[in-house]
């Protein structure tokens, strides 16, 4: 079972973390914990499946990456493992995930490439498919942003 303090954790970490060096320290200090409290509350969340993932999502644009593009990879399933490692070895790689194919979609590997052009997004796509021995990919750039929200638990 979750205590309020619990819940008035998850709801917290719902919200934006802010631009800090440590985060979790600020989190902890405005709900009144100790940061390693924060930490193990969280880490316990976890082994108990009461939360699935923390995530965050990088404001890129703030950071100084202007082009962003979905590579979309058609590998074959007993190489994501090894394919999706050399993806995550790339800086520039933000997160990179596995999906199942569909009918008319054959692509089943997909990794968020940030640069400052299209032009360097496509470079590094090149050089994980000379590095990973793939040659049946796409990139797919973003027209427009929409805002991003994250769900919310445990709302007051």
């Amino acid at each position: 079972m979750l205590d309020d303090l619990d819940r008035t954790i998850i709801n917290r970490l719902c919200g934006d973390i802010g631009e800090s060096l440590d985060p979790f320290g600020d989190i902890a200090a405005e709900l009144g914990l100790a940061r390693e409290e924060l930490l193990t509350r969280i880490k316990g969340y976890q082994q108990s499946k009461k939360m699935r993932r923390l995530g965050a999502v990088l404001k890129h644009q703030n950071a100084g990456f202007t082009a962003n593009g979905m590579s979309v990879w058609n590998v074959p399933a007993e190489q994501v493992e090894r394919i999706s490692q050399v993806m995550m070895r790339r800086p520039e790689v933000s997160h990179c995930y596995e999906r199942p194919r569909l009918p008319d979609w054959p692509y089943n590997l997909f990794a968020m490439i940030h640069g400052q052009t299209e032009a360097e997004c496509r470079a590094v796509a090149a050089r994980i498919a000379a590095e990973a021995e793939v040659s049946d990919y796409d990139i797919l750039f973003s027209i427009r942003e929409f805002k991003k929200t994250s769900m919310v638990y445990h709302a007051r």
